[in-house]
């Protein structure tokens, strides 16, 4: 019998709702964490879609979704149908839980976080209010998930009263390994093209580029807004450059599948779902040895940022220039992800910390 046979969770995920229509890193993991939940043998239901994210520190909008969750907690609370266990993914001080832990309360039901961080310095100034309601929410869950160190960290040092702490890896959600990369492809890059940090990636990819001689190619798989801008980074090595744009599911994982490496930087990611889905694939990472990013990334040996992009060139030649080698590496990180990063690990730590909460409140 499955560990969560029976059991009916509420889901709520304030910063974008599983069913939001513009894709992200955010509404891939709500989307896989209830099919995690429900693989389980749960009876999971999307508790609410009222997204509380302030994106640029208004006043008016935060007084506006206060007003809003208020009155989805008076509905919750009356008319939520019998549940056994509420779940929040991603409770931050952009886009606080203002709903669960009251719902919670007043249904005498565990409650709980994924990916909930604390952002001290943000308790004062324009968030200020978001944030203290974001501490407030992490204060109130029996248990919080954290997917790397970096979140850990602060969630350990502000943790209330005998809260659990649970690491709860990143995951694919597949229960086996995909088929693996031939590994005689082009490198492959995939990311949003968007200004910010995903622009400041393509960018040390460009700068990467200019430090390899020989007969590389690349793909690069993605669109957003700022494509222009990654198009003009990439317009001097002219055809062995190519766009894919804007890739399904399965068109991705067929890039994988095609390509010899895969060379995405990291710079600002929470972790990043690419590297799970290229290292299942068997592709060698070239990556930056960034906090979030070296969480994900199978053991080894990777630049820091302040190198530069040249260890980047040097270990993308050696890759491409020693089959062998990139055999090895794609052994290495298959293993890795069949380990620790796919869907049934990820299962047992979860249900490892919720079943005594559970027994609990019985």
């Amino acid at each position: 019998m499955q560990p969560g046979t029976g059991k009916r969770i509420a889901f709520y995920a304030p910063m974008k709702p599983p069913h939001h229509p513009v894709p992200s890193g955010d509404r891939e993991i709500a989307r896989n964490l209830m099919g995690l939940l429900s693989s389980s043998g749960a009876d999971v239901r999307l508790a609410c879609e009222l997204r509380t994210h302030d994106k640029h520190a208004d006043p008016e909008l935060q007084a506006r979704l206060r007003r809003q969750a208020a009155a989805a907690s008076a509905r919750l609370i009356a008319d939520m149908p019998e549940t056994d266990l509420w779940v929040t993914y991603h409770n931050y001080y952009k886009a606080p839980d203002l709903i669960g832990p009251a719902v919670a309360r007043a249904r005498g039901i565990p409650y709980v976080q994924i990916e909930s961080t604390r952002a001290r310095k943000r308790l004062t100034g324009p968030w200020s209010s978001f944030a203290e309601a974001a501490h407030a929410a992490a204060d109130a869950a029996a248990a919080i998930f954290y997917f790397t160190e970096q979140d850990r960290f602060a969630l350990d040092r502000d943790r209330c009263c005998n809260q659990a702490l649970s690491r709860l890896p990143p995951f694919l959600p597949a229960d086996e390994l995909p088929a693996a990369s031939a590994l005689d492809g082009p490198m492959l890059a995939a990311g949003m093209m968007r200004a910010g940090d995903k622009l400041a990636s393509y960018r040390i990819i460009a700068e990467t580029l200019a430090h390899m001689p020989g007969g590389w190619r690349l793909d690069i798989a993605g669109g957003g807004p700022a494509r222009p801008d990654v198009e003009a980074l990439m317009a001097p090595f002219g055809s062995k450059v190519r766009f894919l744009g804007q890739l399904s599911r399965n068109e991705l994982a067929a890039a994988y599948a095609r390509s010899a490496l895969f060379l995405w930087p990291g710079v600002n990611e929470a972790f990043g779902m690419v590297y799970l889905e290229a290292q299942a694939h068997g592709l060698p990472v070239l990556a930056q040895n960034r906090p979030g990013v070296r969480d994900v990334l199978k053991p080894g040996s990777y630049p820091d940022p302040e190198q530069g992009p040249a260890p980047l060139a040097r270990l993308a030649g050696a890759l491409l220039a020693d089959p062998e080698l990139r055999k090895d590496h794609a052994a290495q990180a298959r293993a890795f992800i069949a380990r620790d990063h796919l869907a049934p690990a990820a299962a047992l730590r979860f249900w490892r910390t919720v079943t005594p909460l559970l027994e609990g409140s019985a």
